[in-house]
């Protein structure tokens, strides 16, 4: 059986990486989203081992002496990371994988898994940006100029990645979106 192939997905907090990953996986078998590790505090709604794994400081750093993540980062003020070992697995079982990280963790993944293909999620422009993280309201305004702060040093990053996706109209964002991973999943 062939290895899986591993997507690495980034982009700016808000920028919608959740709801292309959504739309794709909504419509194409053989794919499957890693679950990243945090320590910051679910937010309503979320889930343990769905939509984040919320673990203690003391859990994570235990994690990051095992050797235990693909990547791990700080992260408005808080430390995520990429299990590794359920990765491996799936890639290792034929499945492609999705890693749906930051720009500092996609970094480390691709310098560590060269194979890895790179997909970057632009948002219209930083004003857009910062109304969708408005309208989201899980954010404080402080977090928000945080976030469209980061946001600016993430785009001066795109050209780091393999395809640059920019979300202005969603409809056609998703089409692009799963053109490409059509595309590089297809191929040899």
């Amino acid at each position: 059986m062939a290895r899986g192939k591993l997507f690495v997905v980034s982009g700016p907090s808000g920028v919608g990486k959740g709801t292309l990953v959504k739309a794709l996986t909504a419509v194409r078998d053989g794919y499957w989203l890693s679950v990243s590790a945090t320590t910051r505090a679910p937010r309503e709604g979320e889930q343990d081992g769905v939509d984040y794994f919320f673990l203690s400081e003391e859990r994570f750093q235990d994690l990051i002496d095992q050797d235990g993540f693909l990547e791990y980062a700080g992260v408005h003020g808080k430390h995520y990371g990429t299990p590794k070992a359920p990765v491996m697995e799936h890639l290792d079982a034929g499945q492609n994988v999705i890693l749906e990280i930051d720009v500092q963790g996609a970094a480390i993944v691709h310098a560590n898994m060269p194979e890895s293909i790179m997909v970057f999620i632009q948002p219209p422009s930083l004003e857009a940006l910062r109304e969708r993280l408005e309208k989201r309201g899980t954010e404080s305004a402080d977090q928000i100029s945080k976030r469209v702060e980061n946001a600016s040093l993430e785009l001066m990053r795109m050209n780091e990645y393999d395809v640059v996706v920019k979300n202005d109209k969603l409809e056609d964002a998703i089409r692009l979106f799963i053109a490409i991973f059509d595309c590089y999943a297809n191929a040899e």
